[in-house]
């Protein structure tokens, strides 16, 4: 299981192939690990809109709700239990800070 991320300019077509038009940058790296640290907060019933992503579906985030999700951040990285949490959650963070950065982006949270 794992999340894969990708920064979109607009909210983009759940079709993997016509979704190649709006894609502006990816994180594949960090799937397993970020899948595991979310789903660990998660049964520690750590409130907040990042621990409610699926690691099985797909979710989807504009730049305003990146925005509020990025403050969670520097909390949940004190809840992670390694080393390769913490860096799926520093991963997170850039990809947050670049939606953010983009009007009309949309962060896609890939799930297995």
């Amino acid at each position: 299981m794992g999340i894969d991320l990708e920064l979109h300019s607009t909210r983009p077509t759940r079709n993997w192939r016509k979704s190649r038009a709006t894609f502006l940058r990816s994180s594949y790296g960090h799937g397993d690990a970020l899948a595991d640290a979310l789903c660990s907060l998660q049964l520690l019933g750590v409130p907040g809109r990042l621990t409610a992503i699926d690691p099985y579906g797909d979710t989807f985030m504009n730049e305003q709700e990146s925005a509020v999700v990025l403050q969670e951040i520097q909390h949940l990285r004190q809840r992670c239990g390694d080393e390769r949490q913490l860096a799926a959650m520093d991963d997170l963070a850039a990809m947050l800070e670049q939606c953010v950065a983009t009007p009309g982006s949309c962060l896609w949270f890939a799930g297995d």
